[in-house]
């Protein structure tokens, strides 16, 4: 990368920072949190989005409340723990790295005998930070040979480095490939309502030297007419245990496009976004978000205000229409189901033990 980015969650002299990324790309803001009211908000707000790096702010986020607490036993501390736990899984529901980074950390404190708690989340929490870092890399290594030289790739939404630790996930190859020297573009959608595409996806990629291209989230459709697009690459928030991906709302309709024109349709997948103990898409909750953030653009009213909206954050793409999934060990493919039990649960069950 040619430019560094700022970190989207650090943890120095016991103070969580995190990046407001609403104020991308015009502002770059890092604000401490001094409670964990502070990180649902946070969360909830999105001042801190994107599956892996919600997952870790919530893991830092239980260090936050031990701070702000004045228990002084192991048992009070564990009540804080716990309370704290579900104040930030109800932030957003949809994200399975947001439960699984609390529960991980939980598992730890209740597993550990010190009695000093506090140290014991700090240093769970930081060794899923590290862990991400680890995953983003190995998920580079297993893609970068989907990008040609020459060729086109649209992405959606924003699972670059500001959704992550670094490199991001659909983003991964993309960077390793530039690194490489391999030429090649990107159609970053714009997502609505919440434009991460075109505030934050296209921000990270032209200041990392990436050839990127906004286009509006209809228009990669018309691309793939004109032979421009030779794969999708998208991130997930959560793929079910049959190879279904929850992802930013618009991702179903890109992956229908996709399949109508013969193109690969790829989701990165960290281990931790894998969800096992749901069936399929049809079971997830799907969060449902502000009506004003659809009427308005950026607080500018663009519809009339007491116009009726549907606000869904997320969509499901069912298994079928789906290429692959890259994971830090390795791509599953058809039959996902099946592929993605033998790539990752094995992995992931050992990660919350």
């Amino acid at each position: 990368m040619t430019t560094e980015l700022p970190a989207t969650v650090s943890w120095q002299d016991d103070t969580l920072c995190l990046l407001d990324q609403r104020l991308l790309p015009h502002k770059v803001v890092i604000e401490a949190q001094r409670s964990v009211e502070d990180v649902f908000r946070a969360i909830r707000e999105l001042r801190v989005r994107g599956a892996p790096a919600i997952g870790i702010a919530a893991a830092y986020g239980l260090a936050v409340a031990l701070q702000s607490s004045q228990s002084t036993s192991r048992d009070a501390s564990m009540r804080v723990l716990d309370a704290a736990a579900q104040t930030l899984k109800s932030a957003r529901p949809t994200a399975v790295n947001l439960a699984w980074a609390i529960d991980r950390v939980l598992a730890r404190a209740r597993a550990e005998a010190s009695a000093d708690i506090y140290t014991v989340v700090v240093d769970e929490a930081r060794a899923i930070h590290e862990e991400d870092r680890a995953i983003c890399r190995g998920i580079a290594d297993h893609s970068v040979d989907l990008i040609r030289s020459g060729c086109g790739i649209v992405t959606h939404c924003n699972a670059g480095a500001l959704a992550v630790s670094e490199l991001g996930t659909a983003t991964a190859p993309m960077y390793e490939a530039h690194r490489r020297g391999i030429p090649f573009r990107v159609y970053a959608d714009e997502t609505r309502p919440l434009l991460q595409g075109a505030r934050l996806t296209a921000w990270e990629l032209a200041q990392a030297g990436i050839d990127v291209t906004l286009i509006c989230d209809g228009t990669a459709a018309h691309l793939m007419t004109q032979g421009l697009v030779d794969l999708v690459l998208v991130g997930t928030d959560r793929v079910t245990a049959n190879g279904d991906v929850v992802n930013k709302i618009g991702t179903l309709p890109l992956a229908i496009v996709a399949r109508h024109f013969n193109v690969p349709f790829y989701v990165a997948c960290p281990s931790s976004t894998y969800d096992p103990n749901t069936p399929s898409g049809n079971e997830v909750t799907l969060e449902q978000r502000a009506p004003d953030e659809v009427r308005e653009i950026m607080g500018h009213a663009i519809a009339p205000m007491d116009v009726k909206v549907l606000n869904p954050a997320f969509d499901v793409t069912p298994s079928d229409l789906v290429t692959g999934i890259i994971t830090e060990r390795g791509i599953a493919t058809a039959p996902l189901a099946e592929s993605l039990a033998k790539l990752l649960s094995s992995h992931r069950a050992a990660t919350t033990q």
